[in-house]
């Protein structure tokens, strides 16, 4: 029988981490479902969806501000599970700021979370896997690929995401950790739909219009990608930023 796998995925009460923990336990992996305390989603649904697919979770509070914290986290899979293999930092907030109003309370957290929550995560992963293992950071089209006004803060975050994987893909090859990012585009999450601070539900159903697949995405078409970028199948892959956009950045304007 196959080794049973175990994977630390933060932000997972909802979006992508809650459809990322019901695609690892349609395919045996064992997961510690990441949730923040604050956060208004239940990550109690995340572990119902995960059961009714036959896997085996448990929630843990994270908040990917505090190193303490996060070294909990990569701790609870040793200790619920037994080992840690993949590592997944998908934890990040969302906020406009214009740059007339970007304090550097405002620039500072939003780093704290998106960028450095990163690192923390990664970092706290790489120290307890004993093998071979896989790690991917979720960035975004907005810093990723495109500038976006008033979120400055948040596209530098994500652009650093970048660097902070090929960075770790190079210092954790010898050991057999492959470090990668997913870049997605216009996804269907509770953050996207935020009119707020993102393009609420209006403003993506017209921002699909101009995508070629014809439609924003769903989290599980970015979850597929992220459960691929730790397999096996992905084991050559290491240092890479892979759009799911749907087509978005291809596309040519007229």
């Amino acid at each position: 029988m196959p080794e049973v796998k175990v994977a630390i995925v933060t932000g997972a009460a909802s979006g992508i981490g809650r459809a990322l923990a019901v695609y690892y336990a349609r395919h045996g992996v064992r997961t510690v479902i990441g949730t923040f305390p604050g956060d208004p989603h239940d990550p109690e649904e995340t572990l119902r969806l995960v059961t009714e697919a036959s896997g085996k979770a448990v929630i843990h509070e994270v908040d990917v501000r505090s190193t303490p914290s996060v070294d909990s986290f990569a701790q609870r899979a040793i200790t619920e599970y037994g080992r840690l293999d993949y590592a997944v930092a998908n934890a990040g907030v969302l906020r406009n700021a214009a740059l007339s109003d970007m304090s550097d309370e405002r620039w500072n957290d939003m780093l704290d979370v998106d960028l450095t929550g990163v690192l923390r995560t990664l970092r706290a992963g790489a120290a307890k896997m004993t093998g071979d293992g896989a790690m991917v950071a979720v960035s975004s089209i907005a810093g990723g690929v495109y500038g976006w006004e008033e979120h400055a803060h948040y596209a530098a975050a994500k652009a650093g995401v970048l660097g902070l994987i090929r960075s770790l893909a190079v210092e954790l090859a010898p050991r057999e950790i492959r470090v990668n990012a997913v870049i997605p585009g216009l996804i269907e999450t509770p953050q996207s739909l935020d009119p707020v601070n993102s393009l609420g539900p209006d403003g993506l159903r017209r921002a699909g219009k101009d995508i070629p697949w014809g439609r924003v995405g769903r989290p599980e078409e970015v979850a597929s990608v992220i459960g691929f970028l730790t397999s096996e199948d992905a084991r050559y892959i290491t240092g890479q930023p892979l759009i799911v956009d749907g087509g978005l950045t291809v596309k040519m304007r007229a």
